[in-house]
């Protein structure tokens, strides 16, 4: 209204963001997130992206999952308390700590028919939080949150998470409040947590500009180690798939020929900005449809076309 009578105004808005999970890209805005790159014909992979090759590219990405083994086994031997795993999803992070904790089970004789580890997905209460923290507060016991985002939100599951993650010598847990659930659980109101923690995330804890949630985040990077996979670009997101798929028995049951293997990827490759998802899920997806289709007009991409891409 006021350019009806010839006033100019300027209103500056500031826009804290919500959304704080990956947004793939390689460009930072103010916000801390990344923008959308879109390449036409898809991904570029030959030469040199921003001075580094693919096989450095590759060895980089490589590196940092091999990083996250190591400190996944040595939270299941109780050399580390905790640790926090940052990176965009579908690349395998959850995976990859899964198998890691497999493996070191035979270290974890003393349990009996106890589980050695859970992973913990979607949301939950702080008496959950709770009552699961005590089923596995004992040594080399792991509790992996996978994608647990709103724990950090609430106050007191944020509170148990700090004290079980405290650096003290003796980490205790506290519910004081009155709770019949506990009760015919037989979860006692005080005890002591011995276990190992691992946070599985997609927030980018590194840029993230959130006033409410930034303390929150801190506070559990202060008593956590800390890993970012590194993957923030379309172009890295990409090569970690096709890394895992030629490299891994992700493929084996489909008994693919490695040129079809080799097909499929070139396929995503080029249609990076059409597809819904780039992530490993998409690889199997397409996997399917090329089994499927073989024993008929292997005209897969089709199939794939109509199910897996974006329309208008």
């Amino acid at each position: 209204s006021a350019a009806k009578f010839g006033i100019n105004t300027v209103i500056r808005i500031r826009v804290y963001p919500t959304d704080l999970t990956y947004i793939d890209g390689a460009n930072s805005n103010e916000a801390g997130l990344s923008e959308d790159v879109v390449v036409e014909g898809g991904i570029p992979l030959d030469g040199d992206i921003d001075g580094e090759t693919e096989h450095n590219a590759i060895s980089r990405i490589n590196d940092r999952f091999e990083i996250l083994d190591e400190i996944t086994g040595a939270v299941a031997t109780d050399d580390i308390r905790a640790v926090i795993v940052s990176g965009p999803p579908g690349i395998g992070k959850c995976e990859g700590v899964m198998r890691k904790l497999e493996r070191t089970g035979f270290l974890n004789k003393t349990f009996g028919e106890k589980k050695t580890y859970e992973v913990i997905k979607g949301s939950m209460s702080a008496i959950g939080l709770y009552q699961k923290l005590f089923e596995y507060s004992e040594r080399y016991q792991v509790l992996v949150f996978d994608d647990t985002d709103d724990v950090l939100m609430d106050v007191d599951t944020l509170s148990l998470l700090k004290s079980a993650l405290d650096t003290s010598k003796r980490r205790i847990l506290s519910w004081n409040k009155e709770s019949y659930a506990l009760k015919r659980e037989d979860v006692p109101s005080r005890f002591e947590y011995k276990g190992g923690i691992i946070f599985i995330t997609n927030i980018d804890f590194d840029n993230c500009r959130s006033k409410q949630l930034k303390p929150h985040l801190d506070a559990l990077m202060s008593r956590c180690h800390y890993i970012s996979l590194g993957i923030k670009t379309l172009r890295d997101k990409f090569l970690r798939i096709k890394s895992v798929a030629l490299n891994s028995d992700m493929l084996a049951d489909y008994e693919f020929e490695p040129d079809v293997q080799i097909e499929i990827l070139d396929y995503i490759k080029e249609n990076v900005n059409q597809l819904k998802e780039l992530s490993l899920r998409t690889v199997i997806k397409i996997a399917d449809m090329v089994k499927m289709k073989q024993r008929s007009d292997n005209n897969w991409k089709r199939l794939v076309s109509t199910t897996l891409m974006k329309h208008s």
